[in-house]
């Protein structure tokens, strides 16, 4: 009789833009290993610095207590000027992985939505203020600034009015499908797993958020960044599986704490 596999406790979070930042691993691995991306190494500074292969863009994650920890700024193009956008540190990684992911996609889909606001109100996001909308549970806010032509757009989410737990803003000129992957994935109802036991939580509140605790084999975690780095490199020559999602789901029977 074979001996039975090893498994682990995950904890599997909605609202995901509440599950806390996950590994910064599930973005800059990717980037280098399936998109050719390049970093820069001195391990005498905590940093992580990641260029484009056309060395148009440049992704740089730097702890910040007072900023931004994620920024990704592009060079200037002929039909566009240069633009960044920056993510706090409790930004949860599949959110910027989304936009990452887009960024880098070879064949972006021409039919894809370009509407960022969109996948919001299918979601049931609800109008805020003059140009934003707010989610159901009134922690995450998402306003377009600026101009018609070149708008500026912020997603701020936040406990209470002096609790904000990470903010995104893309500048102007950010390409429009990119601020619709974040919205996308931010709308997205599915759980993001974290660790049993996560610290990186910014509330355990069971009315804010739910943790479905799931004994998942310990393979599967194991493998779960490799399988993305395999299904982002495979977008040169097949689509991809929906490289942004977990490899594992939380089985119905998981308990829920």
């Amino acid at each position: 009789m074979p001996p039975a596999l090893e498994t682990v406790e995950i904890d599997f979070i909605t609202p995901r833009y509440l599950a806390g930042g996950g590994d910064p691993a599930w973005i800059t691995v990717p980037l280098h290993r399936a998109c050719g991306w390049s970093y820069g190494d001195d391990p005498l500074m905590p940093r992580v610095l990641l260029s484009s292969p056309d060395q148009k863009a440049l992704l740089r994650l730097e702890p910040d207590p007072d900023g931004q920890w994620w920024t990704l700024h592009h060079a200037a193009e002929p039909d566009r000027p240069a633009w960044y956008a920056s993510f706090g540190a409790r930004t949860p990684v599949e959110l910027i992985a989304a936009v990452t992911d887009a960024l880098t996609d070879p064949a972006p889909a021409a039919d894809a939505p370009r509407d960022p606001h969109e996948a919001l109100r299918q979601a049931g996001w609800s109008r805020y203020f003059d140009d934003g909308l707010v989610s159901p549970d009134n922690k995450a806010y998402v306003e377009r600034l600026g101009t018609p032509t070149a708008p500026a757009w912020f997603v701020t989410v936040s406990l209470g009015i002096h609790q904000k737990v990470w903010q995104a803003r893309f500048g102007e000129h950010t390409p429009a499908h990119l601020v619709t992957a974040f919205t996308t994935a931010l709308a997205d109802p599915h759980p993001v797993p974290r660790p049993h036991g996560s610290l990186g939580l910014p509330t355990r509140d069971p009315s804010i958020v739910t943790r479905q605790t799931t004994d998942v084999h310990a393979v599967h975690v194991a493998y779960a960044l490799e399988n993305r780095v395999q299904s982002l490199a495979a977008r040169r020559t097949a689509p991809p599986a929906s490289p942004s999602c977990p490899p594992w789901s939380p089985p119905k029977s998981g308990r829920s704490r």
